[in-house]
């Protein structure tokens, strides 16, 4: 596992000294993927500006909502997102030079292309996330402050095991990057506002088919200590790290059937 390890940081070292070469380039790339998170969060409060609230939120609850989901999802697209470039290694074979080498072949695709231009938008999605924690004015207790740092983990975790179970389709199905889309960026969007809004069949099948409300409305309740007006049961809102555990078991399960499942080019 050491040498593991070892061998990870080794890799994602070299691709951030090869994208930092470039100085002007790196900082303009993290300058508008920085910017690029920055309109998510206003396009939240612009939709305020026609409304008083959304779904039974009030605008303050509504943005930690958001920056709970999106500083999670931009933790794992920024440490697992390149895993969508699996199609192209796919296509190409390149992916045959993973699976010989005495690693595991997740571990490698994420720190070939680790791509570091990324960082802006994590820190900032912290920043903004630790912000929405202050205006929206959490009554906090030892449990709410435990989860205030838990919670984006585990949203990280659960966008993470949607990146890789979207890739893994590949395998089967290589063109598949815009169905895979759909989940990893569209899931974003749609745990970024509260469920009610949301028609039944919706919520259903990814609120909680999927597991999105987990990954900000949910333990948004538990740090705001209100109740769901969809009434699902208090604990629930506490559950987002087993939800998010139990996901990445799943995309790691699916990841090593398509990897079994996988039969190269043939070139």
């Amino acid at each position: 596992m050491a040498d593991s390890v070892r061998v990870y940081r080794a890799l994602v070292g070299a691709q951030i000294r090869s994208q930092s070469q470039y100085r002007a380039s790196f900082l303009l790339d993290v300058g508008f993927t920085t910017l690029f998170c920055a309109m998510e969060i206003v396009s939240v409060l612009v939709i305020f500006r026609v409304t008083p609230g959304l779904g039974g939120f009030d605008v303050r609850e509504v943005l930690l909502i958001a920056a709970l989901c999106q500083c999670g999802f931009y933790c794992a697209d920024l440490l697992v997102g390149n895993v969508e470039l699996v199609s192209k290694y796919v296509r190409t074979g390149l992916l045959d030079s993973v699976l010989i080498r005495p690693r595991s072949s997740l571990g490698q695709l994420l720190a070939l292309d680790f791509p570091f231009r990324k960082v802006g938008r994590a820190v900032q999605g912290a920043v903004i996330y630790a912000a929405a924690l202050w205006w929206a004015g959490v009554a906090w207790t030892p449990a709410r402050a435990v989860l205030a740092v838990v919670a984006p983990a585990a949203t990280a975790t659960l966008f993470a095991a949607v990146f890789v179970a979207g890739a893994t389709v590949a395998f089967w199905w290589i063109d598949s990057g815009e169905f895979a889309n759909a989940f990893t960026y569209g899931g974003r969007t749609f745990g970024s506002y509260p469920m009610g809004i949301y028609p039944l069949w919706l919520r259903d099948v990814f609120a909680y088919g999927l597991g999105i409300a987990f990954a900000g409305y949910q333990p948004a309740l538990a740090l705001l200590g209100r109740p769901d007006p969809l009434g699902t049961p208090a604990w629930a809102a506490w559950l987002s790290p087993a939800v998010a555990a139990v996901a990445w078991a799943a995309a790691l399960a699916l990841w090593n059937t398509g990897i079994r499942h996988y039969r190269s080019t043939g070139s």
